[in-house]
């Protein structure tokens, strides 16, 4: 890895760091190239305090570190990125990150209509489809999971693209509204996934 710390008269080049699995941005701040060796000997993210002048690494106090994933250097070789898995809140203040952002995995429109099903299972409304299926109970939802898999597999059979897709999102959608009906929620399913590759 090719850094240039020469472009900083100080030597310290801007380092934001990133959760490795949900992508959300923890924190930035600012190593030298003692603080990126740290880094990699310890596994532990170690920056360049300014404000104490010495090398510094996360959580040293608190206990609240940053495991390290991966350090990457950007196109001009004078910022780096570095992947973690932190261990406790990033930010001093307590919060999960020093935008005060949630560190939550996100999975897109996924994570949306996992909020809308569970605003639409507490917030019942007459109107909404997702509430009357809770209305009905458990083992309605668990039937239409299984219904709209049956028709995932006769239209993976046929030619007919358009169906065969409007059918799978059936079946996702309704394995959401499942999910929530047992108390689950995506990220449960994505952990079991993620713990069947180690």
């Amino acid at each position: 890895m090719n850094i240039d710390f020469s472009k900083y008269p100080d030597g310290l080049v801007p380092t934001i760091v990133q959760d490795a699995q949900t992508k959300t941005v923890l924190m930035l701040g600012y190593m030298n190239a003692d603080a990126v060796a740290k880094t990699e000997a310890t596994q532990q993210v170690t920056f360049y305090s300014r404000s104490k002048n010495r090398l510094w690494t996360k959580g040293e106090k608190s206990g609240n570190i940053l495991k390290l994933v991966s350090i990457s250097v950007d196109c001009d070789k004078d910022a780096l990125l570095v992947k973690a898995t932190p261990k406790g809140p990033t930010c001093h203040t307590g919060s999960d990150s020093c935008w005060n952002e949630e560190n939550t995995s996100y999975y897109g429109l996924l994570s949306e209509l996992e909020a809308i099903i569970a605003h639409r299972k507490n917030k019942p409304t007459d109107k909404s489809y997702v509430a009357s299926l809770f209305a009905k109970g458990l083992n309605k939802i668990a039937q239409k999971v299984g219904e709209e898999a049956v028709e995932v597999v006769i239209e993976a059979k046929d030619n007919d693209e358009s169906l065969f897709l409007n059918e799978s999102a059936d079946l996702v959608f309704h394995l959401l509204i499942l999910l929530q009906a047992k108390g689950y929620k995506l990220q449960d399913v994505v952990d079991v996934l993620e713990a069947r590759q180690k």
